[in-house]
């Protein structure tokens, strides 16, 4: 075994190179998109929160709630975007990426939560139903729609990391909120049917649920360092032995994301004999950037059997 000849390689140069100049371009235009959508969210939700209670429309209040949480979802991705660009330290090797999957998940989270007091509030109002004024609720809900989609075309032109999705997903929540609030108002102007205001505000609780459970699994996907989809380690194990000459055996394959657009491998690969390391490192590497858009891997080369590669160790 002492004749077992180790090749290690930590690629930096793919992680920090033009790449990361890219996105950094990206995060200057993320940052202030996220701010302006922010003020925007921020400003409005006193109008309406306030037409809320005036009007006594849950759809309104509701919708308000929710772009409180919007305004606080979209400071943690203002914050997290910051962070994100901050460089590798001592104490941080692999930098600040996840500090956007960490405020998609809260995101996620608070939205369940107001989600879950939308459909309390609905059910004691569908209950004993409480008078509505229809017209101040349609002038809120309509300047409310016009508000949330100039913020929704901000964020959608920026870059599309997780963090923004989840941004993303609480002005959309809001779009809906407004359009549920338009609606009920409309009814309760030409019917009196006062239900259908806490009913539309259970319509739109729902769609907020889906999208805010899909960012939560996700973020929380990635923090429990999830192998990014399409790229788990059986699959790559089998595609590099496809692909990559001189190859006869890849194991201990370990695939994770630092951020929604950064994944991470380390691996360990077997060569042939007569198999030059430098030439297969290059060609491992290079396979794992343009099938599996792995950026960083660190490859530990071996020309023997590997002394702690066991059948219970292979992936």
């Amino acid at each position: 075994m002492s004749a077992h000849r180790h090749h290690h390689s930590h690629d930096h140069g793919h992680a920090h190179g033009p790449h990361t100049h890219g996105q950094h371009s990206h995060e200057m235009g993320n940052e202030k998109r996220v701010m302006f959508a922010m003020w925007l969210t921020g400003g409005f939700m006193v109008i309406e929160a306030v037409g809320g209670v005036i009007s006594g429309s849950l759809a309104l209040i509701a919708d308000a709630g929710h772009m409180l949480t919007d305004t606080g979802a979209l400071f943690l991705a203002f914050i997290a975007t910051r962070l994100a660009k901050r460089p590798a330290d001592g104490a941080r090797s692999y930098g600040y990426a996840r500090a956007e999957i960490l405020a998609a998940f809260t995101n996620g989270l608070v939205m369940i939560g107001v989600v879950a007091w939308i459909l309390f509030e609905a059910v004691s109002r569908i209950l004993s139903p409480s008078p509505v004024m229809g017209l101040p609720m349609l002038v809120i809900a309509v300047a409310g729609l016009l508000i949330n989609i100039v913020a929704f075309k901000l964020l959608h032109g920026g870059e599309q990391t997780l963090n923004m999705r989840g941004a993303m997903v609480h002005v959309l929540g809001d779009m809906l909120g407004s359009v549920a609030a338009i609606v009920a108002a409309l009814i309760i102007m030409g019917t009196g049917y006062t239900i259908a205001d806490p009913v539309l505000s259970v319509v739109v609780a729902l769609l907020i649920l889906r999208s805010a459970v899909a960012i939560v699994r996700e973020s929380a996907h990635i923090l429990m360092e999830g192998a990014p989809e399409g790229a788990e380690g059986e699959r790559i194990a089998e595609d590099l032995i496809a692909h990559v000459e001189g190859l006869t055996d890849v194991h201990h394959v370990h695939v994770w994301s630092l951020g929604s657009n950064r994944a991470v491998a380390t691996l360990h690969a077997r060569l042939a004999p007569g198999t030059e390391p430098p030439a297969a490192l290059g060609a491992i590497k290079l396979r794992l950037q343009e099938q599996f858009g792995i950026g960083h891997a660190t490859v530990q080369i071996e020309e023997e059997n590997c002394p702690d590669h066991a059948p219970g160790h292979a992936h």
